[in-house]
């Protein structure tokens, strides 16, 4: 079982799904999110296709929702090199 901040499905949900019309980046933060808590590590290592296999979204519309995560500084995205897998780390920042 994972916790979920309440202000995920209050509010970031309403806002991503209903006003950006990104249900995908939703899915996607939540993925990641139950995947860091698993793993017990702040960032996850994960494909696009293993976010979409898991998630059971496209992998263009991975693509999408995590530039609007990125660009929306709810994820942050690192790879060590152009070919690496990138690392996510899930950010919450109405937690400051």
């Amino acid at each position: 079982m994972i916790a979920l901040d309440d202000y995920v499905i209050e509010v970031l949900m309403r806002d991503l799904v209903g006003h950006d019309r990104m249900p995908s980046a939703f899915l996607v933060y939540l993925h990641l999110w139950a995947e860091a808590e698993r793993q017990r590590k702040p960032a996850v290592a994960a494909s696009h296709q293993t976010i979409a296999e898991a998630t059971g979204l496209s992998k263009s519309a991975v693509q999408k929702g995590v530039r609007c995560l990125v660009g929306r500084k709810l994820l942050r995205a690192h790879k060590a090199s152009v070919t690496a897998t990138p690392e996510y780390r899930v950010l919450r920042p109405w937690k400051r």
